[in-house]
């Protein structure tokens, strides 16, 4: 096997790139359709409103459950298997969703979302592939863009709730469960996508460089523990903001009188916060460093939760509020990914940003599955002022973490 030139790296760069966000692309069209109805068939199927976020709990919880395999198995055996091994899982989520809603099977269709779920641990997974073969300053503008790529897939989903609702009609199934059909459609094109473009595999790819261009023993152990655990606690918290308020969101719109058409509109704008601006956050934090612009997305999600707090009773209120909470979780996420893969440890890399979606996928499932509970107590308005502590924790950590630190700049430019 000759050696790599860097021509090679640059194609398989570019091939890996254009894999990586066409099967984001798609799954986004997946996600975004069924988590958005999930709240509301879980309302349906259970008989009570207090069970609307279990959907999101469960999907989170899948999300969870597939972290770790799916980062060993890319070890392992490299990225493709192991996104399409996760796409795989999701659509068999999309089967098994039809079937539960149809039976009225509640128990069966939460084990649907707890498949679907694994596809956002490839969502996951993938971002951090893009950095695979990154050179160190342009590391986070490559994350960033496939977190991007799911912009027009997951935009386009929740606005699909009513077009699947007469396409699950027309073929006898019951209402709302015609969005599963364009989830399983999307996930089997994405696992094609992986497993025949993604090809020679990044990970593989720059294990290989690693061994052919000699990475050190010195290099190998140099691993910043605090940009570790900052990294992670913010990836955690600010998701666990995000998934609680937005889980809760279709909830309260239809309670308060809104249309299907209202809620897969404001459903689409947030996801539209949480991707399309990410290549602002990542060019932003290899200009300026992570730790700013996780400052400024903390800013965006406080900012968010009082807009949604105070103007509950007002949609256009509510409509704002989830913007800023999808700008707020892009810029956070953005920039504590980029921090995790810049602090890590070259040569376990990968189980580290498995350990760190784990933590994410919890956290945003426990904040689903308290949010159904905190919202029956004490509403809409509540919950937003109480996710304002998980807020308050990150910022906390950025001042400890800084307090205890020098400001020290790396290639990547992050502090």
């Amino acid at each position: 096997m000759t050696a790599l030139t860097d021509a090679d790296v640059v194609r398989i760069r570019r091939r890996s790139h254009v894999a990586i966000i066409s099967g984001q692309a798609l799954a986004g069209v997946g996600m975004g359709a069924t988590f958005s109805a999930g709240a509301l068939l879980a309302t349906q199927l259970s008989g009570s409103p207090a069970w609307s976020g279990t959907s999101v709990t469960l999907s989170t919880l899948g999300a969870a459950a597939a972290a770790i395999p799916l980062a060993r198995l890319a070890q392992a055996s490299g990225r493709s298997p192991a996104l399409a091994t996760g796409s795989a899982f999701a659509a068999l989520g999309a089967i098994v969703g039809i079937v539960a809603t149809a039976a009225g099977l509640f128990p069966l269709f939460l084990v649907a979302m707890g498949l679907l779920g694994v596809g956002t641990a490839v969502n996951l997974q993938s971002r951090f592939a893009a950095t695979d073969l990154s050179e160190p300053a342009r590391s986070g503008r490559d994350l960033s863009v496939v977190v991007w790529s799911t912009t027009l897939g997951a935009v386009l989903g929740p606005n699909l709730i009513g077009p699947g609702d007469v396409l699950g009609r027309s073929i006898g199934l019951p209402p709302l469960t015609g969005v599963f059909i364009f989830a399983l459609a999307a996930q089997l094109v994405a696992v094609t996508v992986y497993l025949v473009v993604l090809r020679p595999d990044p990970l593989l790819t720059a294990l290989r460089l690693g061994v052919e261009r000699g990475t050190t023993e010195v290099e190998a152990r140099a691993e910043d523990r605090g940009g570790v655990i900052t990294a992670i606690l913010t990836l955690a918290l600010s998701h666990a903001t995000m998934a609680s308020v937005m889980a809760m969101t279709p909830v309260h719109l239809v309670d308060h009188g809104a249309t299907l058409q209202i809620v897969g509109l404001t459903i689409s704008l947030h996801v539209a916060g949480m991707y399309a601006l990410s290549p602002v956050w990542g060019v932003l934090s290899d200009r300026f460093g992570r730790s700013p612009v996780i400052v400024v997305g903390q800013g965006m999600l406080l900012a968010a939760l009082l807009m949604t707090s105070f103007g509950a009773e007002h949609s256009g209120w509510v409509v704002a509020g989830l913007i800023f909470l999808g700008l707020g979780w892009s810029a956070a996420t953005v920039a504590a990914s980029g921090l995790l893969t810049d602090s890590a440890d070259p040569m376990r890399r990968t189980v580290v940003q498995g350990r760190a979606d784990l933590s994410m996928s919890l956290a945003g499932g426990i904040g689903a599955a308290s949010a159904g509970v905190v919202l029956a107590a004490i509403g809409y308005s509540g919950l937003s002022l109480v996710a304002i502590v998980l807020v308050a924790v990150v910022v906390g950590a950025l001042v400890i973490r800084r307090a205890r630190r020098p400001r020290i700049r790396v290639e990547s430019g992050q502090v």
